[in-house]
């Protein structure tokens, strides 16, 4: 019975440890989740100052 109430409490002394790291992951990837999508936004931003190069000048005089 002290065997079987020892290792009891090694599996809830694991399932708490994996717990911590599964919140942390979730922390760390909730962050990077909101850096990328900041990361694209400023990409689209600078993107649309960009000039249009298509349109900005007559095709040349062979087409």
């Amino acid at each position: 019975m002290d065997e079987l109430e020892t290792r009891l409490a090694f599996q809830d002394d694991t399932i708490q440890a994996l717990n911590d790291v599964i919140a942390a992951q979730q922390l760390e990837l909730d962050r990077l989740r909101r850096s990328l999508e900041l990361l694209a936004k400023r990409q689209a931003d600078f993107a649309a100052q960009l000039p249009d190069a298509a349109g900005d000048e007559p095709p040349p005089p062979h087409y």
